[in-house]
């Protein structure tokens, strides 16, 4: 039984160790290949140069991407949470929880480029949004639906039985105890749930290449508009063979986004919970 217990526990630090060393040799490859364009110009001004691309900056794709994947995580995380409420909570025949349960994991085995199209004939052509970030954002957001949603069943789940009885038995209804104890114990996985959306909506190429990029455009806030991304950016820089230190830089860029979002708000989330204690 020792020799059982050293071993999966080797095996455990050897997996540990080998995914650190993974993403830091990732990081310090794609900064290897990408460093040389990586200033403030090239994280605030426009694309430039003979050959679009060639010189100038990202700032459009940046703004682009966030706008998208903050409208993504708003879709959702609205429909994730109240899906899973409803599930976990309210909804008593089995039958009927694992016909929607089946549903949505069927929808998250969906090829992304199924959504795109999807997103493109419903929201771009017949919604009358046309090609614009509220479009993308909207694709997105269906897309990373159901990792959002299982995630948060998964975490409602979870939630302690005699905790929820203690409060019914004082006469206290479900929705009140849901808003009041439920979420409050729930909030740091709701959060961490939306981030690993977040995550990966703003990698995302295949849906927005049909409902919002575009290969250049202005520095701006308008969600009625097209935008660019830094995934179709860094898909048009690599298939079009324009730069590789530009597509590198992007790279670099697009997952130094996915680890700050990340920390920041594991950090924010961290300093609410020493509050409350």
């Amino acid at each position: 039984m020792r020799k059982k217990e050293m071993f999966y526990k080797i095996l455990a630090y050897f997996g540990g160790a080998l995914s650190f060393f993974l993403v830091g040799f990732l990081f310090a490859y794609i900064f290897y290949k990408g460093y040389k364009v990586i200033n403030f110009k090239f994280l605030t001004d426009v694309p430039q140069g003979m050959i679009l691309g060639q010189e100038g900056g990202i700032a459009p794709a940046i703004i682009g991407s966030f706008l998208s994947t903050f409208i993504a995580c708003l879709v959702a995380g609205f429909f994730g949470i109240f899906t899973s409420i409803y599930l976990v909570f309210y909804e008593e025949n089995e039958k009927r929880i694992e016909l929607i349960e089946n549903i949505i994991k069927c929808i998250g085995g969906i090829p992304s480029i199924v959504f795109g199209l999807f997103g493109y004939t419903l929201f771009t052509l017949y919604s009358g949004l046309g090609k614009s970030i509220i479009s993308g954002g909207l694709t997105l957001g269906i897309m990373i639906f159901p990792v959002v949603e299982i995630r948060m069943e998964k975490v409602f789940r979870e939630v302690e039985k005699e905790i929820l009885n203690a409060s019914y038995s004082m006469g206290i209804s479900k929705f009140y105890t849901i808003y009041k104890i439920v979420i409050p114990i729930c909030l740091r996985d709701i959060v961490a749930t939306i981030l690993l959306g977040y995550n990966y909506a703003i990698g995302a190429t295949a849906p927005i290449m049909f409902c919002m990029a575009v290969i250049n455009s202005p520095i701006s806030f308008t969600i009625s508009k097209p935008g660019m991304s830094l995934s179709y950016h860094l898909y048009t820089l690599m298939t079009q063979g324009i730069s590789m230190e530009m597509a590198y830089g992007t790279a670099f860029v697009l997952i130094s986004l996915i680890v700050f979002v990340t920390v920041v708000f594991q950090f924010l989330l961290r300093k609410k919970g020493e509050n409350i204690e």
